[in-house]
This record gives C-alpha cells, sequence and structure tokens, in this order.
C-alpha cells in the first residue's frame, strides 16, 4: 500500500474506496512501509494493550508517591470511594478515570507505560480501551482494532505537528490523546469511518489552547488529573459522533486550527514552567520546595 495518508480526507477517501476499515487501511500499510505481514503488525500492536493493562493494573494496586511526594495515591484514594459509593456515571465512568490516573501514576514512578501519544499523556488512552473493553468483553481482536485506529488519528495529527507540549503546549499532547481515545471508542461501539473521524475532530476542537504548564517541570501537576477528565471528554466527542453530531469545521481544518493555535501560544505556556499554574504563588513554592528536595539529595 504506497501511499501517503496525511489528511483525514485523505483517509476516508481510501477507506470508501476501497471499502475498508480505518484499522484495515492503517494496518496494511504498516506492513508494506516495514516490510512485514498485517499479523505481526497486528501482534505487535496487542503486546502494547497488554503492556497498558499491566500499568493499569500494577498502577492499582500501589500507593508509592512519585520522588517529588506530590503525586502517587490518587488512584488509591478512588478505589477506596468506590468500595463505599459508586460514580454518578456508573462503573465505566468509575474505571475510566482510575484507569488513567492509575497509568499516570505508573509513569511518575518510573516504571513502564506506553506513550500513547506521549507519557503525559498516557492514561488517556489506555483508560478508554481497557475500560470499554472490560465493560463490554471485547475479545482481543477488537482491542487491536481500536488501538490501530487510535494511532491512526496519532498518525495523521503528527505528520502536522509534533506531539509535544513544548511545540504547541498539552493540546498536542492531552488534547491530541483525547482524540485518539475518542476515535478508539467509536470504533468499539460500531461507528462508520465518518463518524470515527468526527468524534475525534469534536474532541480536540474543544481542547484548542490548552496549556502545558507543569509546576516544577514535573509530569505531574496538573498532568495527572489532566489524564482522568480527558479520558471522558473522549467519551462525550464519541458519544455525540455516533449520534452523528458533527463538527462545522471540517476534521483536517480542525487540526490546522490546533496547529495554528500552537503556534500562536506564548512559549511561558509550552513547557517551560514560567507561565500560567507553574507560575502560581503557590506553584512557585512547590518548585521551590522541589528545587530543594533535589539538591539535598533527600
Amino acid at each position: 500500500m504506497e501511499y501517503e495518508i496525511n489528511t483525514f480526507d485523505k483517509l476516508l477517501s481510501i477507506c470508501k474506496e476501497k471499502n475498508k476499515k480505518i484499522y484495515e487501511i492503517m494496518q496494511e500499510k504498516e506492513a508494506f512501509d516495514f516490510e512485514t505481514s498485517v499479523e505481526n503488525v497486528r501482534e505487535k500492536v496487542y503486546k502494547n494493550i497488554l503492556a497498558m493493562k499491566s500499568a493499569i493494573k500494577n498502577g492499582i494496586k500501589s500507593k508509592e508517591k512519585s520522588y517529588s511526594g506530590l503525586c502517587g495515591d490518587d488512584c488509591n484514594k478512588l478505589v477506596e470511594r468506590y468500595k463505599n459509593k459508586k460514580a454518578i456515571f456508573g462503573s465505566i465512568f468509575e474505571n475510566i478515570i482510575k484507569y488513567s490516573i492509575a497509568t499516570m501514576e505508573e509513569n511518575l514512578r518510573m516504571n513502564k507505560i506506553v506513550a500513547c501519544p506521549t507519557a503525559g499523556s498516557c492514561g488517556i488512552v489506555p483508560a478508554v480501551i481497557v475500560g470499554l473493553s472490560e465493560a463490554i468483553d471485547l475479545d482481543k481482536e477488537e482491542e487491536i482494532n481500536a488501538l490501530i485506529t487510535a494511532g491512526t488519528i496519532g498518525y495523521i495529527v503528527s505528520s502536522k505537528v509534533s506531539m509535544a507540549g513544548a511545540v504547541a503546549g498539552c493540546q498536542a499532547e492531552c488534547g491530541v490523546a483525547s482524540m485518539m481515545a475518542a476515535s478508539a471508542a467509536s470504533q468499539i461501539m460500531g461507528a462508520n469511518e465518518e463518524q470515527i473521524i468526527q468524534a475525534a475532530a469534536l474532541a480536540i476542537k474543544n481542547l484548542l489552547g490548552l496549556t502545558c504548564d507543569p509546576v516544577g517541570g514535573l509530569v505531574e501537576i496538573p498532568c495527572v488529573k489532566r489524564n482522568a477528565f480527558f479520558a471522558v471528554h473522549a467519551i462525550t466527542a464519541a458519544e455525540l459522533a455516533l449520534a452523528d453530531i458533527y463538527s462545522k469545521i471540517p476534521p483536517d481544518e480542525v487540526v490546522d486550527a490546533m496547529v495554528q493555535t500552537g503556534q500562536l501560544m506564548s512559549p511561558l505556556l509550552k513547557e517551560t514552567s514560567k507561565g500560567g499554574l507553574a507560575y502560581t504563588k503557590s506553584g512557585i513554592c512547590i518548585s521551590k520546595e522541589i528545587v530543594g528536595k533535589y539538591a539535598n539529595g533527600s
């Protein structure tokens, strides 16, 4: 399959021409590009899914704080809460926010995660795929289909902008992760190709301008909690798209707007920790405490 897929319009056109699903097109392209078989591509994707599940499992069990001491026990607080009182939106909601935070807390402990698309947004896609998989008992093949679909969305966005907070703010990290998760959720719930792409567009268009302002330069505050919020955000986007509620701005133009927004964003709000939450009075105090802790080696 020797052609470029660098826009959503192009992807949709190929899907229609070949009468194939998004994941079918992308797995064939990957197999061609890397001179391997579709079966090998799918097995590699499944290894990522297993790694995601492992991070979730380990994250839920652990109460270990990060070296900074700022984060690490939020997932445990959720686990304890849900033992006594169920979430307003039910068990799927519980698991999605638990799994997103569990994964991010594994990241800050320097344990194994899948950067999907980045370490700072690593909880969003796994939480949605694994949470929905458990809820409706997906098989291995369906999980693989969902992750390939999510990856395709990220692949197209990455052809236009680097998925790094230092380049385009957190909209390029948690924002793109929410796009990917929305497309995965749509795929799982039986959406057509147009709905899948629209879900991605709806997710990112409502996160334009999201700043990257980590307190103390660490991927902890506000990163951990953002993952929980934007995993749920992805589900909202999928639900709208499944009802044929589409973005009035075409998906490719939405991504172009994201790129432009990143270019216009102040460097102070792009991972420098010199603006936003990082530069509040409390944020500065926390940063000084962190510097002192590292300087003392404690």
